[in-house]
């Protein structure tokens, strides 16, 4: 390819993936009013807030291969939810000849305790080339089998295998004594039977693949993370959508955090005997103070991010950055949004035990570029639709609250969703926050229908709710951000790139 091709490549990629997130509702919650007069000074934040940050950011801690050596056990580190809502644990090992066998084991209760079902799948994988659309992972292709099906009670035999037998006649015989441990084949790529469909079923994840190994310093232990695709918010979905985003990591068997009380327990299970996980209680719900993410987050249409927060019991009111990334240890800032409304008071979900609904009121928000794309993107935003137009600049804040938004980001204000939190503790003591998982299409919760059923990475408790919060970028990385556009501006003149950004941004949209 010549060398302008090239270039005019590298743009298209860039401005696909601006195009992605201009489609995508970027709020991970809903929000509230801001709660003091701006602060011109530097970024003020917790100590504890200011490290966990740094040490989330610091990139040389953590390594990815391309393409991934899959090989070995990967297991759940706790019990997860899947939209539905679904509780599971996994247990998967791949062999050096392709070759793998996956358990998935379903329960009944949020703790992973009351066992329901498990599956028992056998296939091939076979991994491809890096991931065009979702940067850091790679593609795979994937071959099942076998499905296998064992149920753990009566009840979970009767439920299950009524609703199998609705799609697919004689999938599981009834009027038969129930018999522990028998295993029911479910699909069979030999026999060319697949009754999978009544279950939701699919492995879609192992489409999309990105293995992390992270040195702990303070612990001295090495930790090994599998990323695999995400599952799609609405279950009718699930067999035509192709993973963007991720699910919740497997650690590998042997290399795995500690202490870590399910590990053991999912590695000495299989389809007969399914992981009973030891009981933890239920946290008050407490909201109150600041949270910061734990690790680096994607979300589906290639969206690197990290999330801060401030809560306000007294008051019920909010406030959180969203700080927006082009790469998936979250390094290169590409913009911030900032955010504040009020919320409800909480009150038990009916559909997802252990959850607390509540509904959510944006009313302010202000962006801040910090890369020259974001800034050439904000500028070119039609009259009207996106803050002063041509007045963006980088490092700025602007506020798009008089405008209702910001439609080149997909923000609209005010706003009204309705969420779904959950409130736990880790094993070292330190409490989680599990927001509503943002559905898989790009839209918002705004209805009670759309209420999330299952939750996004958990957020950590840094401080109390006294204390500051930042406010702004702070001298030192506005000087850093800066340095960076002149670089990239070096060769290339506003102009000429804002050019390049409108061809290309309109060809997206055709």
């Amino acid at each position: 390819m010549a060398p302008h091709g090239r270039v005019l490549r590298c743009w298209w990629v860039l401005v696909s993936l601006l195009g992605l997130a201009s489609g995508s509702k970027l709020w991970d919650v809903p929000v509230p009013q801001r709660q003091q007069q701006r602060n011109t000074g530097k970024l003020h934040w917790e100590p504890e807030c200011q490290f966990q940050l740094r040490h989330l950011q610091d990139g040389a801690r953590i390594a990815a291969a391309l393409p991934p050596r899959l090989d070995g056990h990967w297991i759940s580190t706790g019990c997860e939810v899947r939209p539905g809502p679904e509780f599971l644990t996994r247990f998967y090992t791949f062999y050096p000849n392709r070759f793998f066998k996956a358990y998935q084991f379903y329960y009944a209760d949020q703790h992973c305790r009351d066992p329901f079902y498990s599956l028992v799948i056998k296939g091939k994988i076979r991994m491809r080339q890096a991931s065009w659309i979702t940067r850091g992972a790679s593609e795979a292709d994937y071959h099942l089998q076998k499905v296998g099906i064992v149920f753990h009670n009566d009840w979970a035999m009767k439920e299950t295998a009524a609703l199998l037998n609705q799609t697919c006649t004689g999938a599981v015989p009834m009027g038969r004594p129930w018999v522990p441990g028998t295993v029911y084949e479910l699909f069979s790529a030999k026999a060319e039977r697949d009754c999978t469909a009544a279950l939701g079923f699919v492995m879609h994840e192992l489409s999309l693949v990105r293995l992390e190994h992270q040195y702990h310093q303070k612990q001295g232990t090495l930790v090994a993370e599998l990323f695999l695709g995400d599952v799609h918010t609405e279950k009718r979905d699930r067999i035509h959508y192709r993973p963007t985003g991720y699910q919740r990591p497997l650690q590998n068997a042997m290399h795995h955090m500690h202490p870590c009380p399910a590990c053991g327990i999912i590695y000495r299970s299989n389809e007969h005997h399914p992981p009973v996980l030891p009981y933890t209680s239920e946290q008050p719900f407490h909201l109150g103070g600041k949270w910061v993410s734990a690790h680096c987050e994607v979300r589906p249409a290639v969206l690197f991010l990290t999330r801060y927060f401030t809560f306000y019991e007294n008051n019920r009111t909010w406030e959180g950055h969203y700080y927006h990334y082009s790469d998936p240890v979250c390094r290169e800032s590409t913009f911030t949004i900032y955010a504040s409304g009020h919320y409800t008071k909480g009150s038990p979900s009916s559909k997802v035990k252990g959850g607390t609904e509540l509904v959510f009121r944006v009313t302010r928000a202000s962006v801040t570029p910090t890369d020259v794309a974001s800034v050439l993107m904000l500028n070119s935003s039609s009259p009207g639709t996106c803050g002063e137009s041509g007045s963006w600049a980088l490092g700025l804040e602007q506020d798009i609250t008089a405008t209702n938004g910001c439609v080149a980001l997909g923000i609209r204000l005010p706003h009204t969703e309705y969420e779904l939190f959950k409130i736990e503790k880790d094993v070292q003591g330190r409490r989680l926050l599990f927001t509503g998982e943002r559905p898989t299409d790009g839209t918002s919760p705004d209805t009670l229908e759309k209420r999330p059923t299952s939750y996004q990475a958990p957020l950590t408790q840094c401080a109390g709710e006294s204390g500051g919060f930042p406010r702004r970028m702070s001298r030192k990385h506005l000087e850093i951000v800066r340095n960076h556009a002149s670089i990239s501006l070096q060769h290339s003149s506003p102009a000429v790139l804002l050019v390049f950004m409108t061809i290309l941004s309109s060809r997206w949209q055709q």
